[in-house]
């Protein structure tokens, strides 16, 4: 009945204001996200799909006529996108993410909905001691049929490791040419998530010989060639004739520039778009009234919603109180499925993702802070020699945090913890970096490129960048130094669930929420990375229009 009502509000706000696609550039309240640096030096990389360029937003009221006519006949997907940026250079900054949305450029690896790195340019990858072998696939070749070659993949990286800050580390590799398919990658001690790296998108493939203007135009091996580039705007593609991958189902795109959330919902209403994801709450609760209109594919995304439970402050009793506390299901389901609830830092489908967690239980919770010489007093809450149990919840106004910090503090009250909210605009430079709370709230993206080694040794290795609560397991350590090195996946996967699950165990975090990945398409479109957890994925050679 809730999401009834506010379908029918919003949908009459929305006729009644009559906003088209094109507006206001107002934040819409997920990007401009300051509190989102993942390490010191690399505050942009959780934020690649957060902080585009603002611009005007595509007019897509005022060209729907044209786009009619254009579509007419032949098969032109129009969907929205949130960012656009400034240029199409797919090596720089995070430009490659969009150009692979896109479908012009594609890098030698693909992850899949696995997320797993998957074959795409190249075919294979093996690996012996620090000397990675790479063989191309077959008939690779860029959109004016010029082929891929081991020497011009060379150039490539090397190229990056020049132009992008977060890839310089590719200059210290020693790279050689085997044959036209074949190349080596010494990369001088053991590496083993070089494989992963290569499926990043800013890695993706350009013809250097042929480019002229990188900014605008890069001829790349995508299934779709740029047709119209307005900078901090609105992007055309049309199929590419001499795609190597064979046939391309669409015969192009047009990707309208809209960061807000209403314009989106009111051009899929009137049909002036067919497709886009990262669907509001607001906008889904109207979709899933009209399910004969909307198909609506959710799944979990890798960007997770967590606390860290400050041990020199709660004492093992107090920080397994509160994880028994915690219920992240009731609060998924406060967010109306924009999450979906989390049980450790990876999803369950990934084969590093495999942890337990206790269930919720407030009688245990109640126990154990009894049994720890707790003693309720006559206004619900726990103390202890003449001190009120309260722990001081730190957190940022972004990424739902405020809300779980409300939700989190109301639990908590229910069994007897009282608490004090905290609210900073920058927690790197605050409560992250001075350790200042009890129960600290974050967000960021866990699972970077199919691998667990990046968030594992950004929160659980002694010293850490985001090991600020004093988590320290002798163990742990030991574990953590075999997964740096460890080159056999099904390996990898068990070690990283040792020390997930040891730092469950330990109470030294909550993995709350994995944000969905949440899809609309009008029924008979597929094919619009709808059921890949990563934000980098649009359209390829296999979406369609039916």
């Amino acid at each position: 009945m809730k999401k009834k009502v506010l379908a029918t509000i919003l949908t009459a706000a929305l006729v009644i204001t009559a906003v088209g696609c094109g507006g206001s550039t107002a934040d819409n309240g997920t990007g401009n996200d300051t509190a989102q640096t993942e390490t010191a030096d690399n505050s942009k990389n959780d934020e690649s799909t957060e902080n585009g360029t603002e611009g005007s937003e595509g007019d897509a009221n005022a060209d729907a006529a044209e786009d009619s006519e254009k579509s007419e006949g032949t098969k032109i997907l129009k969907t929205a996108a949130s960012f656009a940026y400034p240029s199409l250079d797919v090596h720089k900054e995070y430009y490659g993410w969009y150009t692979s949305i896109y479908g012009v450029s594609e890098a030698l690896f693909k992850m899949n909905e696995s997320m797993e790195a998957a074959p795409c340019l190249a075919k294979d990858a093996s690996v012996e001691g620090s000397v990675w072998t790479i063989t191309l696939n077959d008939g690779v070749a860029f959109s004016n049929n010029n082929p891929l070659t081991a020497e011009m993949v060379i150039k490539n990286l090397q190229r990056v490791a020049e132009v992008n800050e977060r890839f310089s580390y590719l200059a210290d590799f020693d790279m050689a040419a085997v044959d036209d398919k074949t190349l080596t990658i010494d990369t001088k001690e053991v590496y083993p998530t070089l494989k992963n790296d290569l499926a990043s998108p800013e890695l993706g493939m350009i013809d250097l010989d042929s480019t002229t203007d990188f900014d605008n135009d890069p001829v790349c091996t995508g299934p779709f060639v740029i047709t119209k580039f307005q900078p901090e705007g609105d992007v055309e593609v049309a199929k590419n004739d001499n795609y190597w991958g064979g046939d391309v189902k669409l015969d192009g795109a047009i990707f309208y520039y809209m960061q807000e959330d209403d314009p989106k919902l009111l051009a899929m209403q009137s049909g002036e778009i067919d497709c886009y994801n990262s669907v509001s709450s607001a906008a889904l609760s109207v979709y899933e009234q009209e399910p004969e209109n909307y198909n609506v594919v959710s799944i979990p995304g890798a960007r997770l919603q967590f606390y860290i439970l400050n041990e020199n402050t709660l004492d093992d009793a107090v920080r397994e109180a509160i994880n028994l506390t915690v219920d992240k299901d009731k609060i998924a389901e406060y967010l109306s499925g924009t999450v979906s609830p989390a049980v450790g830092p990876f999803s369950t489908n990934a084969v590093y993702g495999k942890v337990t967690v206790p269930a919720v239980d407030t009688d245990k919770a109640k126990e154990l802070l009894e049994a720890d010489g707790y003693t309720l007093g006559s206004d619900g809450i726990y103390e202890k020699d003449g001190q009120k149990l309260s722990i001081n919840i730190k957190y940022y106004a972004a990424r739902s945090l405020d809300t779980l910090a409300l939700l989190i503090q109301e639990q908590l009250k229910a069994v007897g913890i009282d608490s004090v909210l905290g609210v900073e605009e920058d927690p790197d430079s605050t409560y992250i970096a001075n350790s200042d709370f009890d129960l600290a709230l974050y967000c960021m993206i866990a699972d970077k490129s199919g691998d667990p080694l990046y968030f594992i040794e950004s929160t659980l290795k002694d010293g850490a960048y985001y090991d600020c609560g004093g988590f320290d397991d002798e163990h742990c350590e030991e574990l953590i130094g075999e997964l740096k090195y460890e080159t056999d996946t099904a390996k990898r996967a068990e070690l990283a669930n040792e020390i997930v699950q040891i730092a469950i165990d330990d109470n030294a975090f909550g993995y709350v929420g994995l944000f969905n990945n949440t899809t609309v398409l009008r029924p008979g479109v597929s094919g619009f990375a709808e059921n890949i957890p990563f934000d980098f994925y649009g359209i390829d050679a296999e979406t369609e229009i039916q």
